[in-house]
């Protein structure tokens, strides 16, 4: 991946004889784990409790993997200090048998180009499949691709076989790189994985790695590795030069794992026979609350009988976190229009909703109709018999209960909105916290703003939104030392970030709906912080919302980074950009195309990745285009990357929210692949009320509970 900082020049060096002798170690654990394969003391099979990271994250020992992956849906943060290296890293266990790792790696006392930028740094990202799970006499096997692109300082391309005899675990694999006889070569922006390109090389040039864990008790593992690795011959490793000219003492690295709690794990070790190692890991399962969600259910107040019914449902709805509530009845079928203000699931939503009219419907009503919208505009919809009836409890007063059967999200056309409109939301207003970041710019590795985000939005007629958004950071570093490139709609962004206090949108939304549903919007003003100007979007979900279809396009000019309203320039910058996104609800996964002509003038795709795991969104996104249109070395040939997660606020406030709290993180000098941030997207108005969508998260919830 990129690095900044400088490095030794030269070819890296050929393997030295004397080290060939070392696989013996190896070959002692390739016996182990055959007596393994054999032995009637198989107590498990699977990964648990074995899937500790290695220095640098991975699931493993020390410098090297294992077979074992990550569990799904759980994530690790984590640092490791072995001289001359400090690692810091983020893994998730995206998939079953699928882990992806991001690291930097920092070179302690090796100096990068610049004095502010520091140490020199590495990032990375290491991905692990395991193709087969251990079986009651087979392993598990698992293939690691370690830093596949950029400078591929640290890469390598590994296989790994791991086998468990409770309370041991023992591995042997094979790999090349920096796990091998020399180092591989810079990938550049391409992708570079010679195990699959040219396996013979990858043979010829790899060598053997192991070793044993032994779980002492629950919360105490001992380990044991025997690592190839060459520091000596590495020569395009920052570290080389200064600190491994000759070989290290010892490829024997030993040492212990403590995990007090589950989701704690600290570590200390002795690594090439002359190094202590020390690291801690905080692993957590994503979209758990960290305080329980709770919202206690209405309670109706005395004399509210007396009122028509309809009344009633409508103010008992606008207490639990409902507003634009409309009711019709003939007496045997109830029509109801509701804006789900609280709740991050529809289905949830719609739950919440039966169970609240439940008590104050009469017995005579047979059928019940619910759409739910945003500002007026149709988003989902819902069919459900006559709501159950609140239980009593011993003292008479109201319990919660499930309606008797799952309300049914249908896929028709949108009814028409009732007519008259009570609890009528006029203006919201928020604040939530607010942190953006970057890594390598050459003024400093790690650049950031922390502070609020507050806005206040007005709702004039249906779909219509004016917002004003004003954010302020306290906490500021934000600065560059790179000058605005060729064409800089991205590159001058830290002349807008390093202001303490930003106007950071003043706007006017349109959303207009058809009943099939398709839907347009317009927004005109000052689109966010670099831009301002006016832009359109059209979607449209198919397929029952698997698939949804549309397009964008804006005219924008760049915002004076100094006054709040003032406009830089007279340049207008143009997109045009034909939208699609796959929906899989099968793994919780979509993925996003984005495909035209983006702000610099470059044409190409766009595209993003995202896992939904219990309300967080964990995203990547990769863009190539023609970077012919610029001149300057830093946008040619470049393809614009980054990675985001998005957490609801809901799981540390105790009660549900619809908020979420979006972090992203990416290089931040090039101008390649860019587009305006857009207010409220429309495929994220859709998101998740996607019928497709709506049946799964249904599903989860009343399985989960």
């Amino acid at each position: 991946m990129k690095n900044i900082g400088t490095r030794p020049n030269g070819p890296a060096c050929a393997s030295a004889p004397r080290c060939r002798s070392r696989i013996a170690p190896a070959a002692a654990f390739g016996a182990a784990l055959s007596l393994a394969a054999l032995s009637p003391m198989i107590a498990r099979a699977g990964d648990e409790p074995f899937t500790g990271p290695n220095n640098f994250g991975v699931t493993g020992l020390y410098e090297t993997p294992t077979a074992r992956v990550m569990t799904e849906n759980r994530f690790r943060l984590g640092a490791t200090q072995v001289h001359p290296y400090r690692y810091y890293f983020g893994t998730v266990g995206i998939f079953d048998r699928f882990e992806v790792n991001a690291r930097v790696t920092q070179v302690i006392d090796v100096p990068a180009l610049t004095a502010s930028y520091g140490d020199t740094k590495d990032k990375a990202v290491d991905v692990k499949l395991q193709l087969v799970k251990e079986g009651k006499y087979s392993p598990a096997l698992s293939i690691v691709i370690s830093d596949p692109t950029g400078t591929s300082i640290y890469a390598s391309q590994s296989v790994v076989a791991s086998k468990q005899v409770y309370p041991f675990d023992f591995s042997i694999g094979f790999g090349n790189g920096r796990l091998g006889k020399t180092q591989l070569p810079a990938a550049g922006e391409g992708l570079q994985v010679e195990m699959f390109t040219d396996p013979a090389k990858w043979a010829r040039e790899g060598l053997p790695f192991g070793g044993v864990q032994f779980a002492a008790a629950k919360w105490l593992t001992l380990l044991a590795e025997y690592s190839p690795v060459r520091y000596e011959v590495h020569t395009g490793d920052p570290a080389q030069k200064k600190y491994f000219p000759s070989p290290v003492p010892s490829h024997l690295n030993a040492g212990l794992r403590l995990n007090p709690f589950r989701w704690l794990e600290v570590a200390a070790s002795w690594q090439r026979g002359n190094e202590v190692g020390v690291s801690a890991t905080v692993s957590l399962d994503i979209g758990v609350p960290v305080v329980p969600v709770y919202d206690p259910p209405y309670i109706e107040p005395p004399g509210a009988d007396r009122n028509p019914f309809p009344a009633r449902i409508g103010r008992a709805l606008s207490e639990v976190g409902f507003s634009n509530i409309g009711v019709s009845t003939d007496g045997f079928f109830l029509r109801i229009d509701a804006e789900n203000d609280r709740y991050f699931f529809a289905p949830r939503a719609a739950e919440v909703l039966l169970e609240t009219i439940a008590p104050i419907v009469p017995d005579t009503l047979e059928y019940i109709r619910v759409t739910l919208r945003e500002n007026g505009i149709a988003v989902a919809a819902f069919d459900a018999s006559s709501p159950a009836h609140a239980r009593k409890g011993e003292d008479g007063a109201p319990t919660r209960t499930r309606p008797t059967e799952e309300p049914g999200f249908y896929r028709g056309e949108f009814d028409s909105p009732v007519g008259k409109v009570t609890h009528r939301q006029w203006f919201d207003y928020g604040v939530k916290p607010s942190f953006e970041a970057f890594v390598n710019d050459p003024a400093g590795f790690f650049k950031y703003r922390l502070g609020i985000a507050g806005w206040i939005a007005g709702f004039p007629w249906t779909g219509g939104t004016a917002l004003l958004q004003i954010e302020g950071y306290p906490l500021n570093n934000i600065s560059s030392s790179v000058s605005p490139l060729s064409i800089p709609v991205r590159s001058d962004v830290a002349e807008y970030k390093k202001e303490e206090i930003n106007l950071g949108r003043l706007l006017f939304d349109q959303i207009v709906a058809l009943p099939k549903p398709v839907y347009f919007r317009a927004s005109a003003g000052y689109l966010e912080t670099m831009f301002a100007g006016v832009l359109a979007e059209t979607a449209a979900p198919l397929s029952a919302g698997r698939f949804l279809a549309g397009a964008a396009g804006s005219a924008v000019r760049k915002r004076d980074p100094d006054e709040p309203f003032g406009i830089k320039g007279d340049k207008t910058y143009y997109t045009f950009l034909a939208q699609g996104r796959i929906n899989v609800p099968e793994v919780d996964l979509s993925l996003d195309v984005q495909a035209g002509r983006f702000l610099a003038g470059d044409r190409g795709v766009r595209l993003a990745v995202s896992k939904f795991v219990k309300g967080v969104t964990l995203s990547a996104w990769y863009g190539v285009t023609d970077t012919s249109v610029f001149s300057d070395p830093y946008n040619r040939g470049y393809h614009d990357k980054g990675i985001s997660v998005d957490i609801p606020i809901n799981l540390f406030l105790g009660h549900d929210s619809r908020t979420s709290y979006r972090f992203s993180l990416s290089p931040w000098t090039r101008d390649v692949a860019q587009a305006p941030d857009v207010y409220k997207p429309l495929f994220d108005l859709i998101g998740r009320n996607a019928p497709v969508l709506l049946d799964k998260d249904q599903k989860s919830m009343y399985k989960d509970n």
